[in-house]
């Protein structure tokens, strides 16, 4: 069984996806359900869980709609203000949903000390209460501020998403090791394994730029702590859904079937308590 932890739907809009430039023509377009499905049954992917892309509670209840309407969705994170004097309410109107299981903000768009802003720390602080979990989207530059927020909350469940985002296409690995090896000492942190091709070289990638990376995480989190994502369609850019998938397969073939098991589905259900 495989669970895909992170992969995104959006109706294109110029203005709300700005972020989506002219170097990525091949997904500004409109992206959904009936576009996935047929990747997911050529690969054998059970479910998915849709992740926010763009920041506002329309967004979420787009992605919940999605959800109660495609079995194949079995989880969302979504977004709401977390710095808001009003996140507890709002926490407590979503959660009612059961396909909601967390929520992400996209800080590697922020200053580098927004994780220690105290509203945003407030928001955080009521995640626990609705059994919500974090998604961490950040570069490596922003992983000392991440280090300091799970310090902060032990009992809150974090998962730092696409790795950190290092930088594979410049080779750069040290930084960010350090740095992974000294998050992952906290039980409450997890990572997922997704969005590497597109910090690489998008054209001129090979197999062997991704080892270096995939060598730290599992060493340092081991396959407990792991979750298999594809980051489709924004993989597009650089590949293919079946080929994402294939690498890390390839690189776990001499892993035992209990570990294959834990990072391609069990972890995602357990982190995200997925009814599957």
């Amino acid at each position: 069984m495989i669970i895909d932890s992170h992969q995104h739907f959006w109706k294109y809009d110029p203005v709300r996806d700005s972020w989506i430039d002219d170097t990525m023509q091949v997904i500004r377009r409109d992206f959904l359900p009936d576009d996935l499905q047929p990747e997911l049954k050529k690969n054998g992917v059970k479910g998915t869980v849709a992740v926010q892309a763009g920041q506002s509670e329309t967004e979420t209840e787009f992605l919940l709609g999605l959800a109660e309407n495609n079995d194949f969705i079995k989880g969302v994170v979504g977004w709401i203000d977390l710095q808001s004097d009003k996140v507890a309410s709002r926490l407590e109107h979503f959660s009612k949903n059961p396909y909601f299981k967390g929520v992400r903000h996209i800080v590697q768009a922020e200053p580098v000390d927004f994780m220690y802003d105290k509203a945003f720390r407030n928001g955080i602080s009521k995640l626990n209460t609705f059994g919500l979990t974090y998604d961490i989207l950040i570069f490596p530059h922003q992983l000392e501020a991440a280090l300091d927020l799970v310090k902060t909350f032990p009992d809150q469940p974090f998962v730092i998403d696409h790795l950190a985002k290092p930088y594979i296409k410049k080779g750069a690995i040290s930084g960010w090791k350090n740095a992974m090896q000294e998050i992952s000492a906290f039980d409450n942190v997890y990572c997922k394994i997704s969005g590497m091709f597109t910090e690489a070289d998008w054209k001129h990638w090979k197999k062997d730029d991704f080892k270096p990376y995939l060598d730290v995480v599992f060493k340092f989190f081991g396959t407990k702590r792991l979750l298999y994502g594809s980051d489709w369609p924004v993989c597009l850019l650089a590949t293919g859904y079946s080929t994402q998938l294939e690498l890390l397969k390839s690189y776990m073939s001499d892993f035992s079937v209990v570990e294959k098991h834990q990072v391609f589905a069990q972890n995602t259900v357990d982190f995200y308590q997925l009814s599957v």
